[in-house]
């Protein structure tokens, strides 16, 4: 999540997403380190080889998004959260 320490409704949406994946059996790992800036956070992602990647913040949950980049093929796409799990699962 982005800035999920400053805003409610991204907390709330991160938790809600992090419950989801992990009921359909995904493994996820929340990245909600406050002191961290989001490139920092991007960058331990793929060193330590995290194949997908979801960002939660306000201007996308205003637009009813989030961020999905699959990280193999490189594909970035803005989805619904409740779409992720379809793409994942894909």
């Amino acid at each position: 999540p982005v800035n999920a320490h400053k805003s409610e409704a991204v907390q709330k949406a991160t938790d809600k997403l992090y419950a989801q994946l992990r009921n359909a059996g995904i493994e996820v790992l929340l990245d909600d380190r406050e002191s961290v800036r989001p490139g920092a956070k991007f960058a331990d992602a793929e060193l330590i080889g995290i194949p997908h990647r979801c960002v939660i913040g306000d201007r996308g949950l205003e637009k009813g998004v989030i961020e999905y980049v699959n990280r193999r093929t490189g594909e970035s796409m803005e989805i619904a959260p409740d779409e992720l799990i379809t793409q994942l699962t894909f």
